[in-house]
């Protein structure tokens, strides 16, 4: 899972004994080397689902961690893109990663809780990519309605989601296992180390985007492949301010 350069299980295990703050600024020079960061066979198809959608003049990156979303907004954004993490280890590592060419839009870094988020509505599109299993089912309405808060009328919320596991599979008993051991954790230890893979379920989330104020469209993204059953592994879910 990890490549040579990634942490060591000791560095791993001093992460999962941390906060999610300590434990993202431990793990982020090695963050790019663990099976964390968003892949590019994900980045890629999101990027020309956003070129169709756009053009964008300003573009937000919510939990950025070192990146790699940035890169999809730098294509598709024309004047100014920014990205915002809580982890100052995170946008540390980001920051040394940027590439900077006479045609790339204007790049912002900030240091800033997603739930409270310091902007006006300045934004034409908010993305973010596997970062929403940091966030409890309770909290999910004011992060919606954060993001909501820095769209521009008409801006968009766009961010992939998975298919669920099949009942049964690997793929399920991995993270239900994974979800246990943290809930497991969390009772045990502190602080809170928020980090569950199955909490994040479709059919509530498109209800919390409506009820903050976005009109919500699924694209599926083909190239990401299907179930057997014919339907998408991966959506995209494009969220516009409504109002």
């Amino acid at each position: 899972m990890f490549a040579p350069q990634g942490p060591t299980f000791r560095e791993l295990a001093v992460q999962a004994l941390s906060s999610v703050e300590r434990g993202y600024d431990l793990l982020a020079p090695k963050f790019d080397h663990t099976p964390f960061r968003t892949p590019d066979r994900v980045l890629t198809p999101v990027s020309r689902a956003l070129h169709r959608l756009g053009p964008f003049d300003s573009g937000l990156d919510l939990c950025c961690g070192t990146g790699a979303g940035m890169d999809v907004l730098r294509q598709v954004c024309r004047e100014r893109v920014t990205g915002v993490d809580i982890s100052a280890g995170m946008l540390s590592v980001a920051r040394t990663r940027e590439r900077v060419t006479a045609t790339a839009p204007r790049v912002e870094w900030v240091r800033a809780d997603a739930r409270a988020l310091p902007f006006e509505p300045v934004f034409d599109l908010a993305v973010s990519f596997g970062a929403f299993g940091h966030f409890l089912p309770r909290e999910r309405p004011e992060l919606f309605a954060q993001v909501h808060a820095v769209l521009r009328p008409g801006g968009q919320f766009v961010f992939p989601i998975g298919a669920p596991a099949r009942p049964g599979s690997a793929g399920y008993w991995t993270l239900l296992a994974f979800d246990s051991v943290m809930r497991v954790r969390n009772a045990l230890w502190r602080p809170e180390f928020v980090m569950y893979y199955r909490t994040f379920r479709l059919a509530e989330v498109r209800a919390e985007l409506a009820q903050a104020g976005f009109d919500v469209q699924l694209q599926a993204l083909p190239e990401l492949g299907s179930r057997p059953d014919g339907s998408p592994r991966c959506r995209l879910v494009v969220a516009t301010r409504a109002w």
